[in-house]
């Protein structure tokens, strides 16, 4: 979409995600994204996203953080068990399921994977409380392999630029498949999830700070600040 007078638009995808990146310098980068900066550790990564799941990022940096330092694989999370777990993850959200898989699916890496996080989609979202979501997330970010990750941000914001109609994470993130340029698969999750917080929100997003404003449809947008 071009708007007379415009010199972008919000098709023009490499220049929204250039704008994005821009304004987004200066917010926290999304806690699963920290640990997979820091420790690459495929395991670490897909146990962060399970935590982050209903959860602020805040409490999944520190709960993160608090199991890790007893537990930073599949052996020693089954040794760990699900009570001390429990406990050093609390107050994540559903802290109690999460708690459960976590063992669950690290006997499983144990007893079919040589304790070692499968590298494909399908063999992820067949470990307990692994969607596609999650399953995305450990692929892109662990493996660097071409997947779009897409949360509420991601899909909110791709709707409201046009770029996708659809009702839900799942429809999006095939539909974005179908038009996003393939570099920009893996970042747009971060980018996306610290603009969403920080300019696109979910109520009277900050149209008036945005950069990509003057070509943006802001579909579904009733007030704006």
């Amino acid at each position: 979409m071009r708007r007379e007078g415009v010199d972008f638009g919000v098709r023009d995808y490499a220049e929204v995600v250039r704008r994005v990146k821009i304004s987004v310098e200066e917010h926290q980068v999304p806690s699963v994204t920290e640990v997979a900066g820091i420790s690459m550790d495929p395991f670490e990564i897909l146990i962060s996203t399970l935590i982050s799941l209903r959860t602020k990022d805040e409490v999944t940096a520190q709960a993160a953080k608090r199991l890790f330092a007893r537990a930073d694989d599949p052996r020693k999370m089954v040794e760990l068990g699900v009570e001390e777990i429990q406990r050093l993850i609390y107050p994540a959200g559903f802290y109690r399921n999460k708690a459960r898989n976590i063992v669950k699916i690290s006997e499983i890496l144990i007893d079919r994977y040589q304790g070692t996080v499968p590298d494909s989609q399908e063999a992820l979202m067949n470990l307990p409380g692994v969607g596609l979501k999650t399953a995305n997330l450990t692929l892109s970010l662990a493996f660097r392999q071409d997947y779009i990750c897409v949360d509420i941000h991601v899909h909110r914001i791709s709707n409201r630029l046009g770029w996708v109609k659809t009702e839900n994470p799942d429809q999006t993130e095939k539909e974005l498949q179908k038009v996003l340029p393939r570099e920009h698969w893996i970042e747009i999750n971060e980018l996306f999830v610290r603009f969403g917080r920080s300019v696109c929100t979910p109520v009277s997003p900050w149209c008036s700070k945005c950069p990509l404003d003057v070509a943006c449809p802001k579909i579904g947008v009733k007030k704006k600040r």
